[in-house]
């Protein structure tokens, strides 16, 4: 299965994301509204520039902010409102085209530790993504 089936097959296509001008406060606002732990950073012709992973956003934070104490929601938002996703973004970015097989995304994900990969199209503009959650339902043969 792994072998045959497309990334297309499974990847999804609504996906959430940011320029490398944006603060984090975009960031914030994105993870704290959706249940996504990857955003892909694309510059103004879709194409894809970097990543940033929920757990990069974490790194960043002074506080952690489980008890939503008001002085460390206070601190993050200053930090978050003086950094741009271009000084935070990891680069460069592994990407993989809808027509590669999934068996090429989880050689990836097991070489590098990635937990997900932008999916683009020929001229490198993101068209969906794919991560170890989308392959962990897939039937195994």
């Amino acid at each position: 299965m792994i072998h045959t089936t497309s990334i297309g097959q499974v990847m999804r296509t609504q996906v959430n994301t940011v320029k490398p001008h944006d603060t984090l406060l975009r960031v914030d606002e994105i993870f704290r509204n959706n249940p996504i732990h990857h955003l892909p950073v694309v510059d103004d012709d879709g194409k894809v520039v970097g990543m940033i992973s929920k757990t990069d956003y974490c790194l960043v934070q002074d506080t952690f902010t489980i008890f939503r104490l008001k002085d460390a929601e206070r601190i993050n938002k200053d930090i978050f409102r003086s950094l741009l996703v271009s000084e935070v973004m990891s680069k460069p970015v592994v990407t993989r085209s809808p027509e590669d097989t999934i068996a090429s995304a989880v050689d990836i994900f097991r070489e590098n530790r990635f937990h997900a990969l932008p999916v683009v199209n020929a001229k490198k503009q993101l068209v969906g993504i794919v991560s170890v959650f989308d392959l962990l339902g897939l039937p195994v043969l």
